[in-house]
């Protein structure tokens, strides 16, 4: 190598394949598709539509950060008090209101700790997602499963109604995952403030960003407000693309942060660091992924409609509906054509999660499920 190449010199070649790599996502080429073989149709590449991930990636803003933030990655440190700065200015909270984790599961699990410090038990809805309750179980909490309602919605009468003396906190998950529904929004600030008098409530954030339905609200504003009992969980993972980078954030009364700082036991790489700083500030590339999500959201939905299949209306990045076979069969089935799908969640054994892929990818599922099984 030449000796007066200097590694940012050398990294300056590489930002512009990524820089490319980027807006060829950007602009419809496809990471997850790949070339379609024009016979049988079939992904070169197994489409994804199984954990609720964004198909376009992080934003070529984000991915630019990360090749430029290189020259630091032997440093300690990073970027993380203007990454608070930026999301106390977004979400008009102060600083010392938010924490940052490796991901919005490190927040999950350190609430789980808090929960867990004294014995007791913890309300959750079920089917939900499970990473707070695992651990707290694992920890000696008991869980107590409140079945969703004949609509497959959270009920908060029966989830108010399964608290005891003991409850140390109450799990909810809005919008809800694998059930892409939400809590009304009324009831579910009513709900919040009722039960955060006297333990802990934590709202699952996770797919907010999706939303677009007047009847939702974010619990944001209860933090803002200063109450002491109430955890909101984000995460960069969905609509940011960083599932595989991990950094998500926890936001709460400035005690109640403290505490969960103190239990929190992961880092958050400097690469990481500087692309949240860049992704949280890039709007375009947010609208871009909503726009999308809503096309291949709309591709599959009318597949339900035009065969009478029964779904859940989704308020996120994945839908979920009555397959009318067996998942597993399902599952098995659909991978055989080139798609992963997503895995079991009991006590729906016919239903499937399905996440939205790029439109073009959404269309050759509904291809591949009409003939298989209309």
């Amino acid at each position: 190598m030449n000796p007066k190449l200097s590694r940012r010199k050398l990294l300056f070649g590489t930002a512009a394949l990524a820089g490319g790599a980027a807006l060829d996502r950007l602009t419809g080429g496809s990471r997850l598709l790949g070339t379609v073989n024009a016979q049988s149709m079939m992904p070169s590449v197994p489409i994804r539509m199984s954990s609720n991930e964004n198909p376009y990636g992080p934003s070529p803003k984000a991915i630019q950060a990360m090749v430029d933030a290189f020259d630091e990655s032997s440093l300690y440190g990073g970027v993380s008090g203007q990454i608070l700065d930026v999301l106390s200015e977004i979400e008009d909270v102060p600083p010392e209101s938010i924490t940052i984790g490796a991901g919005s599961g490190e927040i999950l699990e350190a609430a789980a700790v808090l929960a867990s410090l004294t014995p007791g038990s913890l309300v959750a809805p079920y089917p939900t997602f499970g990473q707070l309750t695992r651990t707290a179980e694992a920890l000696g909490t008991e869980i107590i499963n409140v079945p969703v309602d004949e609509n497959m919605h959270i009920g908060l009468e029966a989830m108010y109604a399964a608290i005891r003396p003991d409850t140390r906190m109450v799990y909810l998950c809005n919008p809800n995952n694998p059930l892409p529904a939400i809590i009304e929004k009324k009831a579910m600030e009513d709900f919040v403030r009722t039960v955060a008098r006297d333990r802990l409530v934590f709202v699952d954030e996770a797919y907010y960003e999706y939303v677009d339905n007047p009847d939702f609200s974010s619990m944001m504003h209860l933090v803002e407000e200063g109450l002491d009992n109430v955890i909101v969980a984000r995460t960069a993972s969905k609509i940011h693309g960083f599932a595989g980078l991990r950094i998500g954030f926890g936001y709460g009364h400035p005690d109640l942060i403290r505490k969960l700082n103190e239990v929190i036991t992961g880092s958050v790489s400097i690469l990481t660091q500087y692309a949240a700083l860049v992704a949280y500030q890039d709007s375009d590339f947010q609208d871009f992924s909503r726009v999308k999500n809503k096309e291949g959201m709309a591709i599959l939905e009318g597949m339900y409609e035009e065969l009478g299949l029964r779904y859940v209306k989704s308020n996120a990045n994945f839908s979920f509906f009555e397959t009318g076979v067996d998942n597993d069969t399902f599952r098995q089935r659909m991978s055989e054509h080139g798609i992963l799908t997503g895995r079991n969640f009991p006590p729906f054994s016919n239903w499937a999660r399905v996440s939205i892929a790029k439109p073009e990818e959404v269309a050759y599922f509904v291809q591949t499920y009409k003939s298989l099984y209309s």
